[in-house]
């Protein structure tokens, strides 16, 4: 399984709108994204390059495996 690399917000965004998120809000640079049936908000800083261990949190907060994230990032790309 390939290492989870920084990505730029807008890549992740896109990850998780194809995932089933709406955008919700914005407080400052964190933009929050949730799902119907999902606990909890995922919160996606915008920087220019998000770090793997926030992408992995985001992940696991939302239910996403990581192949079906590196599915969604090749249709991002």
């Amino acid at each position: 399984m390939p290492r989870l690399v920084p990505v730029d917000w807008k890549t992740l965004e896109c990850v998780f709108l194809r995932a089933g998120f709406q955008f919700e809000n914005q407080e400052g640079s964190h933009r929050v994204y949730r799902r119907k049936g999902t606990p909890r908000a995922v919160v996606i800083p915008a920087y220019r390059k998000i770090p793997g261990f926030i992408i992995q949190n985001n992940l696991k907060n939302a239910g996403i495996t990581r192949e079906d994230y590196f599915r969604l990032l090749a249709e991002c790309r």
